[in-house]
């Protein structure tokens, strides 16, 4: 089949759009034949020259990440008279930035690709390689990635407890990448071989995942009781001086209400008050005095919000945190102890920090934050120990992207909690997408994950990344849910990305394999590499 260069552009554009469109809330499975698309592209011709590789990846990833991260605009518009006109900047920005991966992924695969159906390995090694680049260099950005495709606590989904998501991803390229080979195949019997090794991956995903599901063990009678806060305040009316008694009072209303048992812990989202904690703990404060009407004695508050530390200039340091309010008879602050604090390590690029300020500033470029100044990060995290409640691993917003990040300090948590502001991301598949990117680490770590946010979708995910009840984009309420038991340390625990890294290693030694024979056997015959005109 003859193809134009302007067609191939547009399939390319097309490829990755059906790869996005397969991630929750669209949920499209077929859409991973975009994977499948890109590859037919590149293997069309014999040599394609580096630079139409790179251009066929680099679109694809355009229309990936333009579909996955789109959202991200309406962090812009909160304020738009201030921060409207980088929307579309921002954007173009992040999308392209993203799809130089993809770009030099297919570049790379087109120089070493020798030809064969064993092309789907060499391809699946490159470009999940390259994601997992794109989840470290420049401090990262791993949204969505392809192995994240399979909607969290599903039976495929469950996998990532040995291999991660990132190992995931590899499967799923591959899997994507198998109807490639389609159009090359002559004979039954090829096909045959082609269509049963592709479902033979499809049950052992399916098959072991559900056995897995099936063995989960019940919760505990003493686990703790967990109510997590949504009070839905829109982002756009949070900064308004005027309206921070409103909001404490809702929050103060909300972690009152009375359930069927009371909570032993109380989450509050990220940044949920307007103000810096440090200018709500002094006596008499309107803030300790609402919470001493609505704590009892032994429950903790766990809010995110803001504090300041001060320099030795006389400046301040400010961090995005979660702190630990713990109420005892007899304890300082009208009965309140801080029992734990953490801040945020991985912070938001242009969100709660400038990189390259200095120019960044002279474009008129600003944070988002509503601080005097860029946020610090934090150390390097590790579970915290609050009197009276489990070691847990805070993840505030943000760091829920990053496998491998919770528990890499101290000892094992026995859960996660992610707050996170999806306020600024408004009704869109982001927040939605979050969800299930959290789901991801707790099957990860083999823990569960308490998830409050402000405006959506806060919920109690299990150790098998099983959301349960949730709170939908635009609601106020809590959610009471006891705690779901821990499971035993993951193979992903215990020995992180080595998975993806020999499916890799052995997919480039196949290759090299394979090369210095000269040939390779079975289904290769019958699967000729079409060297059509480009």
């Amino acid at each position: 089949m003859i193809v134009s260069p302007r067609q191939s552009a547009g399939l390319a554009l097309a490829a990755g759009i059906f790869a996005a469109l397969a991630f929750p809330p669209f949920g499209l499975l077929p859409g991973i034949a975009g994977y499948g698309l890109l590859l037919w592209l590149l293997s069309r011709e014999a040599d394609i020259p580096a630079r139409r590789a790179f251009f066929y990846g680099w679109l694809t990833g355009l229309g990936y990440f333009s579909v996955s991260v789109w959202w991200v605009t309406e962090a812009f518009l909160v304020e738009a008279e201030v921060h409207g006109w980088m929307a579309p900047f921002a954007l173009a920005f992040l999308a392209g930035g993203l799809a130089v991966f993809w770009g030099l992924a297919c570049l790379v695969f087109a120089k070493a690709s020798r030809g064969g159906w064993t092309r789907i390995f060499l391809f699946a090694a490159i470009l999940s390689g390259f994601e997992w680049l794109r989840g470290h260099v420049l401090s990262g950005f791993p949204w969505n990635l392809p192995g994240e495709t399979w909607a969290s606590g599903s039976a495929p989904s469950q996998i990532a407890s040995v291999i991660g998501a990132y190992g995931l991803s590899y499967v799923t390229i591959a899997l994507g990448a198998a109807p490639a080979l389609w159009p090359d195949v002559r004979t039954l019997k090829a096909r045959g071989v082609l269509v049963a090794m592709t479902g033979l991956v499809l049950a052992c995903l399916y098959g072991w995942g559900a056995y897995r599901l099936a063995h989960a063990p019940g919760p505990s009678p003493t686990a703790p009781w967990v109510r997590l806060v949504q009070a839905n305040i829109d982002q756009k009316d949070k900064w308004r001086p005027e309206n921070l008694q409103v909001i404490l009072k809702t929050y103060l209303g909300l972690s009152a209400t009375s359930g069927a048992r009371r909570p032993d812990i109380i989450v509050w989202p990220e940044g949920a008050l307007p103000a810096v904690i440090d200018d709500l703990l002094y006596p008499d404060s309107p803030f300790l005095s609402g919470l001493g009407k609505t704590l009892s004695p032994g429950q903790t508050l766990m809010m995110g919000t803001n504090r300041a530390s001060p320099t030795l200039e006389g400046g301040y340091l400010y961090y995005n945190s979660l702190v630990a309010l713990r109420r005892d008879l007899g304890a300082p602050m009208e009965g309140f102890r801080v029992t734990g604090v953490y801040d945020k390590h991985q912070l938001v690029p242009f969100g709660e920090y400038l990189p390259l300020s200095p120019l960044a500033s002279r474009l008129g470029v600003r944070t988002l934050v509503h601080m005097p100044q860029d946020f610090t990060p934090g150390p390097t995290p590790a579970p915290l120990e609050p009197l009276g409640i489990p070691p847990v691993q805070p993840l505030i917003c943000y760091e829920a992207l990053f496998p491998g990040l919770s528990g890499t300090v101290g000892a094992r948590p026995a859960w996660l909690l992610n707050i996170s502001n999806d306020a600024w991301f408004g009704a869109t598949s982001g927040p939605w997408q979050h969800l299930n990117i959290a789901g991801y680490r707790a099957i990860e770590s083999g823990l569960p994950i308490a998830r409050a946010t402000p405006t959506g979708v806060s919920t109690m995910i299990d150790a098998f990344g099983r959301p349960g009840t949730r709170l939908g984009l635009g609601q106020m309420g809590v959610i009471d849910a006891q705690l779901p038991p821990a499971l035993p340390q993951t193979l992903y625990g215990r020995w992180g990305d080595i998975g993806l890294m020999l499916m890799i290693l052995g997919s480039l030694l196949l290759e090299l394999a394979l090369r210095l024979r000269g040939k390779s056997k079975g289904i290769d015959r019958e699967l000729p590499i079409p060297r059509a005109a480009g």
